[in-house]
């Protein structure tokens, strides 16, 4: 009796990385969906045809991979997620496993490896880099280093990360700190590139692991 081939679902926002994602799994034991090219596309898809498992990117216009990731795994839990990215910063690893991932594989992995993941994640286990350990083996760096990497931020810029993380809007916060909501919004975005963190959830778990509230 064949085997009930594993329903895939791709995102990513660039048509030519979608087309060679759906030719690497376009083989016996795969059946691609659809590819769309955001996360309010792919949350479409969800709702009228539930794949068995995502291929996410994470950069993606709009809503991230890791929002959209959270957003899937609420509605779907039994819809797997494999973030496949560019990136290969601990911290995007650490929010793809706090978002319930169940899988990072970069971009530039061959083909056999991509479909390996897929066959893993689908049977019910994880594929987190440097082994198929998952989480733990992933997170324990980064919680370790995560008062270190204080060390890059200006006092002025670990206040605006308190608010951020306090929950507060940008207009609290340049209120509290008196300074403009453009300046705020300024360092916010110094934030994310300084830390590598690219979303509020994520400022706000670094701030936790960093003990700063």
């Amino acid at each position: 009796m064949t085997a009930t081939p594993i329903r895939l679902l791709i995102v990513d926002d660039h048509p030519l990385v979608r087309e060679g994602i759906r030719q690497a799994l376009t083989v016996e034991g795969f059946t691609v969906l659809a590819d769309v090219g955001s996360a309010e596309e792919a949350l479409t898809v969800l709702r009228t045809a539930p794949p068995d498992l995502v291929v996410m990117d994470i950069t993606l216009p709009g809503m991230s991979g890791i929002e959209a990731t959270e957003q899937i795994r609420r509605a779907h839990p039994a819809v797997r997620v494999l973030v496949l990215s560019v990136h290969d910063h601990p911290e995007y690893v650490l929010e793809s496993v706090r978002a319930g991932a169940s899988g990072y594989l970069r971009k530039d992995s061959m083909p056999d490896a991509l479909r390996a993941a897929v066959r893993e994640i689908h049977a019910g286990r994880t594929m987190f880099p440097p082994s198929k350990g998952g989480a733990t083996e992933v997170a324990a760096p980064i919680l370790t280093a995560a008062a270190q990497r204080l060390d890059l931020l200006t006092r002025r810029e670990r206040d605006v990360l308190i608010g951020i993380a306090s929950g507060r809007t940008n207009k609290e916060i340049a209120a509290g700190l008196v300074l403009s909501v453009r300046t705020v919004e300024s360092y916010r975005e110094t934030l994310m590139g300084k830390l590598g963190i690219r979303s509020t959830a994520g400022l706000t778990r670094f701030a936790i692991e960093a003990k700063l509230l």
